[in-house]
């Protein structure tokens, strides 16, 4: 056994399950809680089966509305705990999560989109961006980072506990089943060796001392008699998470100077989006590229920047507008000269028909 489980940086060959499952363990996290739902089930798998190894541990709860109150138990204990879900899960997860919203509990969780809505299907969609930017009753204080690649499944599972525990916002990695099941190539490594200063965690209950004498009493609140008092209580938080997103908000862009249309997409559909974008460059014509990587806080500065040089777009989704809404919330007052969308809901994209329509377009 070792104190750290990675030794310098190794290239694998995985599925993105057991990528976060490995991510979690470089990044220090103490427990998993969680409740199986496909396509987020070996994240556990995985996890259960390395854990012991290196002194973590795990509960299964009885469904996903306690894996999420027990993992925010478990971070106000000072553990540094995390879960995963998808469709079903990501609603019932949607009360715990507005709670650490109120209370400021740094609860971190990888989500992998499937179909909605309901149980619906099992593979893949991206049609849990307004759950997860936006779920739950309250103004949606969190981080959410919507994934491309298998190396950024594990890049921003690591970021996501720094994220949380220094800005205390609930963070999330938005994945996909697509990214859960598929396997490819990535390096992992200690996120020390890489210059990664883990943010230490602490406890929020069970702190020596008598409350009040000792020290100051906590107060971890969720619950407010008047509207008044939530006002009151509010107001700060937003304040905080204003300034919090000039910090952690983050965008992909290329080859927008001189472009005459611009690809918009997030996610997996990114990687069909930039491949669509080089052929199209290749074969002369001049497309551009934009991807949010948080869909929350979104990018706005960075995408009405981007249209002061280039106002047509084409925006793909594998969603029925979801990702389109905070696109042309961004937009709102900025003249935009066209403005087309692909949404396919459950379904995913290839190169070949991003370049189709664009090229016919021509």
């Amino acid at each position: 056994m070792t104190d750290k489980p990675i030794q310098g940086e190794k290239r694998v060959f995985m599925t993105g399950n057991e990528t976060l499952a490995w991510a979690a363990v470089a990044a220090g996290a103490d427990i998993m809680y969680g409740y199986p739902i496909t396509p987020q089930n070996e994240v556990m798998h995985y996890w259960t089966r390395m854990a012991p190894k290196f002194g973590r541990k795990f509960l299964q709860t009885e469904d996903e509305l306690s894996a999420g109150f027990t993992t925010i138990g478990g971070i106000m204990a000072g553990s540094r705990a995390f879960s995963a879900t998808a469709g079903p899960g990501t609603t019932l997860f949607q009360e715990p999560i507005s709670m650490a919203e109120m209370m400021r509990i740094p609860l971190v969780m990888a989500i992998l989109q499937r179909g909605g809505p309901s149980t619906a299907t099992v593979i893949y969609s991206q049609q849990e961006v307004n759950m997860m930017t936006f779920g739950g009753n309250g103004e949606g204080w969190r981080v959410v980072y919507s994934t491309a690649t298998h190396q950024e499944l594990y890049d921003y599972m690591i970021k996501s506990f720094n994220t949380a525990w220094k800005y205390r916002f609930p963070t999330f990695v938005l994945a996909d089943g697509y990214q859960a099941k598929m396997r490819e190539p990535l390096t992992m490594y200690n996120p020390e060796d890489r210059g990664i200063e883990m943010v230490e965690t602490e406890r929020f209950v069970g702190l020596p001392g008598v409350p009040g004498t000792d020290r100051p009493p906590a107060h971890h609140r969720n619950t407010f008699s008047v509207e008044e008092e939530l006002y009151e209580a509010t107001m700060p938080i937003q304040k905080e998470y204003e300034e919090m997103s000039e910090h952690v908000v983050e965008w992909e862009e290329e080859d927008v100077d001189d472009a005459d249309i611009i690809i918009l997409s997030h996610g997996v559909v990114s990687r069909a989006a930039k491949a669509a974008k080089n052929r199209l460059r290749a074969k002369g014509y001049k497309v551009g590229y934009f991807r949010p990587i948080t869909l929350r806080p979104f990018p706005e500065k960075a995408l009405q920047k981007v249209a002061g040089k280039c106002n047509n777009f084409l925006l793909a989704e594998s969603a029925l507008g979801q990702f389109a809404r905070p696109v042309k919330e961004a937009l709102f007052n900025v003249p935009v000269n066209s403005f087309e969308t692909i949404y396919k809901p459950g379904v995913g994209f290839t190169a070949e028909e991003l370049v189709e329509k664009i090229e016919s377009a021509r």
